[in-house]
């Protein structure tokens, strides 16, 4: 029978975890500890002491660059050799060792991308410890990472770590392979918990040889199997299977007549493979649990909210130097200049040059990657008897996204449309109090000019991308307009007036989202959709909070295209 949910101590199974990744490293390629404190901490001293002595330990800084991570040409030593003098980069230095990567949270898709491709080629041995201090569900460790790494193990609220020992650990190598049952129930059990990395089975099959040799086991057991889906298949879960889905019926109480012994008949009569799937949901955090009961769990990392990316000359994120002249607001950069310049030194000296000679070519010039402010513009239907639950909706999603705008780098706008015209409510701001304050009292009602709420929309939109921002624009609609664009009723006017006004929108290539709020999904909607070259939502029975989701997945998902 399997452990009752939450019987298993995270600290503890952590501390296996890393005992195991001492076993087989190469194979294993590293754990990620999520979760700051004391226990943490002592978890990576006692990984240390497992380390041979002479193992290098390196601490990887949150910005490293690419000279420094992968090595490169010494300046100091080559200018007083005279000759180029490579340096190890960290990854060369760790080989063999470990790296300890603090703030992984944080850590940058080009960062992540070196260190996934090290992990994958093997040129350098080293074990990577990611310490993840994100506090909220979607602030996690790059997923490049994540894949190849064995162990999650969340540390959160732990306060204490017992001390263990395994005194009979054999050399992992003289452990037997898994036989073909055993991966079939890893397989099973991966497949069951919605694991779709092929490297996740490696790792589990290798954590339970692993297992098996700390143990001073030639050959793996059922013990060592349950080991593997508890440390690598559980953390890994992203739905549940069906029949766990729903609340299975209570087992009756076992009658004095039951002896122990059918109730190991009965549990020997399971298949290995729901054994082996019982111990992994078993181990399931109960937080992690519930979200995948609910559906409301996705395993991806949450978006800046920050603009397009683009290219800087004075600030914003260090690039690697390019060949260039330090002119135009271009900063020359003095070390990547002389690194150019000094495996060219010896052919110089012949010509009569003195020790140091720079030419243009040599020249290189600094390089920024600045994110612009995103600005989401929330164009809203005001008009006919649902105004008042559509401004309701968009009030609550401006609210709430504007709640993170600081830490998002965005802000917020609200155009409203109703009767023959439409109004600028809110002007791009990421201020929560003038938000509150602006949009207090909405007017609603009246008729649907269409063609005048997105041509306002798009004006707005324009201001913002003259100003250096990028705009995401957000309509709310069911698709009908019956007010064309000078003012005047009539439905096939109205219409023909807003594709006009759809067509601009994207000849302008503005990013957008139409979301059809209509009890049910129209056609004019989704064809508006498509005349914007935008994305189409129907989302007839939204709340704020939804709609906040479905903008803020929308929005990253154009940023990053």
């Amino acid at each position: 029978m399997s452990a009752p949910l939450g019987a298993v101590d995270p600290a503890s199974e952590a501390l296996l975890a890393l005992a195991l990744l001492n076993l087989a490293p190469a194979k294993l390629g590293g754990a990620v500890l999520r979760g700051g404190g004391p226990v943490r901490d002592e978890l990576v001293e006692r990984y240390r002491a497992m380390r041979p002595a002479d193992a290098p330990w390196r601490r990887l800084p949150p910005l490293v660059e690419d000279d420094r991570l992968l090595g490169g040409i010494d300046i100091g030593a080559s200018l007083a050799a005279g000759k180029a003098v490579h340096e190890k980069g960290l990854l060369a230095q760790a080989s063999g060792g470990a790296i300890l990567a603090p703030m992984a949270e944080r850590m940058g898709a080009q960062l992540a991308g070196r260190l996934a491709q090290a992990l994958d080629h093997g040129d350098f041995d080293f074990t990577l410890l990611l310490l993840d201090d994100g506090l909220e569900a979607d602030e996690r460790a790059p997923a490049a990472l994540l894949d190849r790494v064995a162990f999650h193990c969340d540390l959160s609220g732990v306060r204490a770590l017992e001390s263990m020992s395994w005194p009979g650990a054999l050399p992992v190598e003289e452990v037997a392979p898994l036989p073909a049952d055993m991966l079939t129930s890893l397989a099973a059990a991966a497949t069951a918990l919605g694991i779709d990395s092929v490297r996740a089975l490696l790792f589990a099959a290798t954590t339970a040889c692993a297992h098996a040799a700390l143990h001073g086991r030639r050959e793996a057991e059922k013990a060592d199997l349950d080991t593997a889906a508890r440390l690598v298949l559980a953390p890994r879960a992203t739905q549940l299977p069906p029949s766990e889905a729903e609340e299975p019926p209570e087992d009756p109480a076992p009658s004095d007549a039951e002896s122990g012994e059918d109730r190991e008949t009965a549990q020997s009569d399971t298949p290995p493979e729901d054994q082996v799937l019982e111990t992994a949901l078993a181990a399931i955090p109960p937080d992690l649990l519930q979200a995948l009961r609910d559906g409301t769990f996705a395993r991806r990392a949450k978006g800046s909210g920050s603009g397009a990316k683009s290219r800087s000359k004075l600030r914003g994120r260090p690039l690697g130097a390019r060949p260039g002249l330090p002119r135009g607001g271009a900063r020359l950069a003095l070390v990547d200049t002389l690194r150019a310049a000094v495996p060219w030194q010896k052919l110089r000296e012949r010509r009569g040059s003195a020790s140091i000679t720079v030419l243009r070519e040599d020249l290189r010039v600094k390089r920024f990657e600045e994110r612009a402010t995103s600005v989401t513009i929330f164009c809203v239907d005001a008009s006919g008897s649902a105004a008042m639950a559509r401004l309701a909706e968009a009030k609550g999603a401006v609210e709430r996204l504007l709640a993170q705008a600081y830490a998002t780098r965005s802000e917020v706008a609200l155009v409203a449309f109703r009767k023959t015209e439409a109004s600028v409510l809110l002007p791009p701001t990421r201020s929560l109090t003038r938000a509150r304050r602006a949009l207090a009292q909405l007017p609603g009602g009246g008729g649907t000019p269409l063609a005048t709420g997105i041509a306002t929309a798009a004006s707005l939109a324009a201001t913002i991308s003259a100003r250096g921002a990028t705009p995401f624009l957000v309509l709310l609609t069911d698709g009908s307009a019956n007010i064309a664009a000078d003012g005047t009723p009539g439905r096939p006017q109205a219409r023909e007036d807003a594709e006009a006004a759809a067509r601009g929108v994207a000849r302008s290539g503005m990013a957008s989202l139409v979301i059809d709020i209509s009890p049910r999904p129209r056609p004019d909607a989704e064809a508006l959709a498509k005349t914007m070259r935008a994305r189409y939502l129907p989302l007839p029975l939204a709340d704020s909070a939804a709609l906040e989701r479905a903008v803020t997945a929308a929005r990253d998902a154009a940023v990053t295209a």
